[in-house]
């Protein structure tokens, strides 16, 4: 019927066989599906952004040739941890890896890089810009790996405390060609009782990509969410229920969970 991976179904938990829409890309939305399972929901995956690689990977097999003389590595997040260095060799030891949040950190460790710094609160690039380390930057290289376009905070900010900053596209998002048929289908059937939205990209594209009965139906949906730039992004679409949450998916969980015991559904 439906074209959607889901879960095994409702059991036992807070969520009580909830449908949760789960619009990372599909490798990283399988552990959200599991916990969203776990806690007795019904996760629904349906990727609103695909991974893809650069177009042109000679800017980053260049940059990684040259790693050694860079004195920091910036990785946006974990696609870009693992794009980037899906072909690297070992980690030279005096770079210090960047990472915005946990999740990125974990990546890095888990390819190899010891020295690695990430905000203790926060998962964007302010939050990583307040970190010490990165105050001063006088005669600093530093190479920031990112998928195509993206906010250019980052970057700037570095630059003007002094750092020489490259950027390096080592994946691209891209919109799916195809593939909410089965989401409109389910919303029009009653099962979908949220949705999670990770980037306002990826809101962008979904919003695109379904028509306007099901548009209708968003709009009235519980969307999580987990930074307030994301927030206005739904609420210019007009999306009429909207939930910032903590930026990590324990944030999340916690908050779909206080949703539906509040709702009782």
């Amino acid at each position: 019927m439906s074209d959607l991976p889901q879960g095994p179904g409702p059991g036992p938990g807070p969520l009580r066989g909830a449908g949760i829409v789960i619009t990372r890309p599909a490798k990283q939305a399988a552990m959200l599906a599991q916990q969203v399972a776990a806690l007795g929901g019904t996760p629904i995956i349906c990727p609103a952004i695909v991974i893809a690689p650069p177009v042109d990977r000679a800017p980053l097999a260049s940059a990684l040739r040259e790693l050694a003389s860079y004195d920091f590595a910036v990785f946006v997040s974990t696609n870009a941890v693992e794009h980037a260095l899906a072909d690297a060799g070992l980690w030279p030891a005096q770079i210090v890896a960047f990472a915005p949040g946990p999740s990125t950190a974990a990546a890095l460790h888990a390819a190899g890089v010891t020295s690695v710094r990430s905000p203790d609160c926060g998962t964007d690039s302010e939050a990583l810009l307040a970190l010490p380390e990165l105050s001063d930057l006088a005669g600093k290289r530093v190479v920031i790996f990112r998928g195509n376009g993206g906010r250019e905070l980052l970057g700037a900010s570095l630059r003007s405390r002094g750092a020489t900053v490259d950027y390096i596209e080592c994946y691209r998002r891209v919109r799916p060609a195809s593939g909410v048929a089965g989401l409109a289908e389910a919303w029009s059937e009653g099962r979908v009782d949220a949705i999670t939205i990770t980037s306002s990209e990826g809101l962008e594209n979904l919003w695109e990509m379904l028509d306007a009965t099901t548009r209708a139906r968003f709009v009235r949906t519980a969307t999580f969410v987990p930074h307030p730039r994301i927030a206005e992004t739904a609420r210019a679409l007009s999306l009429e229920n909207v939930v910032v949450t903590e930026p990590t998916d324990a944030g999340l969980l916690a908050s779909l969970v206080k949703y539906f015991a509040a709702s009782g559904d």
